[in-house]
């Protein structure tokens, strides 16, 4: 071949391959923004090429500083896509051959992380977010969805603390010892809204699931993937670019740089919380780290997660995995610093409260409220939702007028902020179809009959 004609060739292969090389950049950042909520997506293909330290173990080392890398991204609210699991299928296999590559080292992390904050956290999205020799910082998790835990809380990872003792769920109808045998998608909490031409689809999501809530075959009910197919739009608590930087922001207000929980909380509560980690001294040095409202996060996840839920099947990762083959627009219903607002400006009476709650039940306890909630959440009504939230909250509360405080800032105004952006977002003959945390859906302040009020007829879907 003429020399001329090689280095041609040369010169265009080149060529091509920056270009591809380029692609692969921008799909990569598509992945990020559309996973379901925990962590970053920091470069998987760097996983495939050797640097383990960077892919699908984040930002932490495998000698170094955990950070939670991959660990989902649904917001500070709402969760997810599991470890290393971006929600594009090409993303999530390369993600899925490298967590294989780090074999029993991802599966021993895997369950380490927090819940859901949030909310769902979120999100946001994978199952790997705690490890040994963290630094001093946490994570976000997830799109606002809620938290099994309470409502309208985000699920965070937290460096340094060990995974909580795996605990299988209680069998139930469609499963079997060998996996589960369910055909049907979970029921979900979903509603149409309409007002003359005017449509908003609203369905209420979790940030942690189990594999049967979505059988691959169909991961959503045929009305839920209808409403999804006929949306040129998919609202979420925050955008997909809003999730890519929620950690900086949780790690900015929620992490001191010294251990300032100790002094931020009566000692009697201290030592409560001290007692429920005693086993696990990692997260307690990192939690000593968090301000209050931040370790009741970290409580309400790591009950989650002890569950047997899995933050890769929360609601949203399998969403947007279904709702981005539309190619469709992606928003956010709330920006982050909105969201932030919510938990920063807690006072430290609100924040104590919180975190109270989170300790006045055994662990055992609190994991047997995230399966009733899962199972609610399976049926899909969103009123006996909200009516089993409201008897929970007020089990719960120490001081009552403190913890109404509590949920009027962290539940019903954002549940006003949604419905006031879903109203502009909508219009006559283009659908909007909204995914928010179910925990925001039903009672008198929920999402629903709010619309209602500003008459929309809403039916179940």
């Amino acid at each position: 071949m003429p020399d001329a004609v090689a280095a041609r060739r040369l010169a265009r292969r080149l060529r091509e391959g920056g270009r591809a090389a380029a692609f692969a950049r921008r799909r990569g950042a598509r992945a990020q923004n559309g996973a379901a909520l925990f962590g970053a997506f920091p470069g998987v293909f760097f996983g495939v090429f050797g640097v383990l330290a960077g892919a699908c173990v984040g930002v932490f080392g495998i000698f170094g500083a955990l950070a939670g890398a991959c660990v989902g991204v649904f917001g500070i609210f709402e969760a997810l896509a599991g470890a290393c699991v971006s929600v594009f299928g090409l993303f999530g296999a390369l993600a899925r051959r490298c967590a294989g590559v780090l074999g029993a080292l991802v599966d021993a992390l895997s369950r380490a992380s927090l819940r859901a904050f949030f909310p769902a956290f979120f999100p946001l999205s994978c199952a790997l977010y705690l490890g040994a020799a963290a630094p001093n910082l946490a994570y976000a998790a997830g799109a606002a969805a809620n938290a099994p835990a309470q409502a309208g809380r985000p699920a965070v990872a937290v460096p340094g603390a060990s995974p909580p003792p795996s605990v299988a769920p209680p069998a139930v109808p469609g499963t079997t010892a060998s996996g589960p045998v369910r055909v049907q998608p979970a029921r979900m909490p979903f509603y149409v809204a309409t007002r003359g031409t005017t449509t908003i689809y609203v369905l209420g999501t979790l940030h942690v699931g189990d594999p049967a809530d979505y059988p691959a075959g169909q991961p959503f009910r045929a009305p839920i993937l209808a409403a999804l197919a006929a949306s040129p739009t998919l609202a979420l608590e925050l955008s997909p670019d809003e999730l890519l930087v929620s950690q900086d922001d949780v790690s900015k207000y929620g992490v001191c740089k010294r251990d300032c929980l100790p002094g931020l909380l009566p000692e009697p509560l201290w030592h409560k919380l001290a007692l429920r980690l005693h086993g696990n001294p990692a997260a307690l040095d990192a939690i000593k780290k968090m301000r209050p409202w931040l370790a009741s996060l970290v409580v309400e996840t790591y009950d989650s997660l002890s569950a047997g839920l899995q933050t890769e099947y929360g609601t949203e990762a399998q969403l947007q995995n279904v709702y981005l083959k539309t190619r469709g627009k992606i928003v956010g219903l709330e920006t982050l610093a909105q969201q932030m607002r919510a938990f920063t400006g807690l006072t430290l009476a609100q924040q104590r409260e919180m975190l109270a709650q989170d300790l006045v039940q055994t662990p055992a306890q609190n994991v047997d409220d995230v399966r009733a909630l899962h199972r609610l959440w399976q049926v899909g009504d969103a009123d006996a939702i909200a009516a089993w939230q409201a008897a929970k909250s007020e089990k719960l509360a120490r001081d009552k007028r403190i913890s109404n405080s509590i949920d009027n800032r962290t539940v019903y105004e954002r549940n006003r902020r949604f419905v006031t952006r879903m109203l502009l977002l909508a219009a006559p003959n283009k659908p909007l179809f909204v995914a928010i945390g179910a925990l925001h859906l039903g009672g008198p302040k929920g999402v629903l009959q709010l619309l209602r009020q500003h008459g929309f007829v809403v039916e179940p879907g």
